[in-house]
């Protein structure tokens, strides 16, 4: 009896042992497979803001921009402090519902697809979003003119058009004002825009086409964008054919002057007039207006402003490209890596505006007075510098041949083409639709 009772109480320990070590294994298992996920995670899906363990990048960033931004501060911008990436937690007021943009893609759809390509063949379209004073007009230039293409836009002479059609069809893949003329209207905003693109297109081409649509823009350092204005508004410009469409309506804007133009305005007259849209322009060219009750809002000052800033950032975000004025040879290099097209000329850098001399001669109290009017347009601008040197630094970091690229843009063998503008010279803006 003692044997039998000592065997049985062997064979329970032995039992005990197989699981509590079974047990172990499990737990031994699972953590194995956390650590794969974990380093799986790490090395794929996480953001480069979160997981970046050390600044090797931001080094790299330093030894690759020496030497290729004179004149730019293109090295202090992308390598002596961490470009800060984009945050995904915007302010959303409580009434803030995200535009759906019709067959469009953006940043994020191109991003995540490793094999996308502007399929210039298919039915992709670049719409340019023009804000006066920002450089639009020689850009516009640029992509009608300057672009090597297998079938070269056609331009008139005789007029400001060029018929930018697909190899192989007559069919636009560019929405500009030196392609298609205005047929959103005069320097249309995002919210003109987004609502005619298609309906125009349609009516030219026919409807049953499945677009798909890129929006681009360019961003200008706010105080000089809005003096280059004053000086444009001076000499005689009215940009009278806008027409400021938003929810089914044109809006009914008191204008600031009596007569034909405002031509030789003062910067106080310029600035005092409460109904001046040259404040903060770039903020409500790139918001969706609809969001604030358009042009008649019922909301205070304060929460119309930061819906309309917060919407501006988002549709921002939201671009496949955009540039700054500031920066041409980064803007040059970002859209031809975005779009997988080459320009023929090297964009040049125009340091020496109108707009500068003007900024030379304001008093303290005048350039605090300019900031103050465009606030929204200083914050929407910091932002975009931001945001422009990340994806810069993104397209920069995944292209073997950075350098050579950057050194010689606009170098092609194939094509030999000049296309020279004066930011600030007097340019007749008209509503050429036909």
């Amino acid at each position: 009896m003692v044997f039998i009772s000592e065997h049985t109480h062997d064979k329970t320990s032995i039992m005990e042992t197989r699981i509590r070590s079974n047990r172990l294994r499990g737990v031994i298992g699972i953590c194995v497979l956390l650590a794969l996920t974990g380093i799986v995670y790490l090395g794929y899906f996480c953001p480069d803001h979160v997981c970046a363990l050390t600044n090797r990048d931001i080094k790299e960033s330093t030894r690759l921009s020496e030497g290729f931004s004179t004149g730019t501060g293109l090295s202090s911008l992308v390598s002596s402090s961490p470009v800060e990436p984009f945050k995904n937690s915007l302010l959303i007021h409580p009434s803030f519902k995200f535009q759906n943009i019709h067959s469009s893609l953006g940043y994020d759809d191109i991003l995540n697809n490793d094999t996308f390509q502007f399929d210039i063949n298919a039915h992709d379209v670049i719409v340019f979003l023009h804000i006066q004073k920002t450089g639009g007009t020689l850009f516009g230039k640029h992509l009608v003119r300057d672009l090597d293409l297998q079938r070269p836009c056609s331009c008139q002479r005789r007029k400001k058009r060029c018929f930018c059609f697909r190899p192989n069809r007559d069919e636009n893949w560019l929405f500009s004002r030196y392609s298609t003329g205005w047929k959103c209207g005069l320097h249309a905003d995002w919210t003109e825009l987004t609502n005619c693109v298609d309906y125009e297109l349609n009516k030219i081409e026919g409807e049953g086409i499945k677009r798909r649509y890129f929006y681009i823009t360019i961003i200008r350092d706010p105080v000089a964008r809005y003096l280059s204005e004053f000086r444009h508004v001076q000499r005689g410009a009215t940009w009278r054919g806008a027409r400021h469409w938003c929810g089914g309506n044109v809006a009914n804007i008191p204008q600031c002057y009596s007569g034909p133009t405002w031509q030789g305005v003062t910067l106080e007259q310029f600035m005092n007039c409460s109904t001046n849209l040259g404040n903060n322009r770039q903020t409500r060219m790139l918001a969706d207006l609809s969001l604030v009750g358009c042009y008649n809002s019922s909301l205070s000052n304060a929460e119309k402003d930061n819906l309309m800033l917060e919407s501006a950032k988002r549709n921002l975000h939201f671009m496949p490209f955009f540039m700054l004025t500031e920066f041409q040879k980064v803007g040059q290099y970002s859209f031809e890596e975005t779009f997988g097209m080459r320009f023929a000329v090297a964009f040049e850098q125009h340091n020496a505006t109108l707009s500068a001399a003007t900024m030379a001669t304001l008093t303290p109290k005048q350039k605090e007075k300019i900031r103050k009017l465009n606030n929204l347009d200083i914050q929407l601008y910091e932002y975009a510098k931001d945001l422009v040197f990340e994806r810069f630094r993104r397209l920069r970091d995944r292209d073997p041949y950075f350098i050579q690229r950057f050194q010689h843009l606009g170098e092609l063998p194939s094509r030999q083409s000049a296309t020279e503008f004066n930011w600030d010279s007097v340019i007749e803006d008209t509503t050429d639709n036909d």
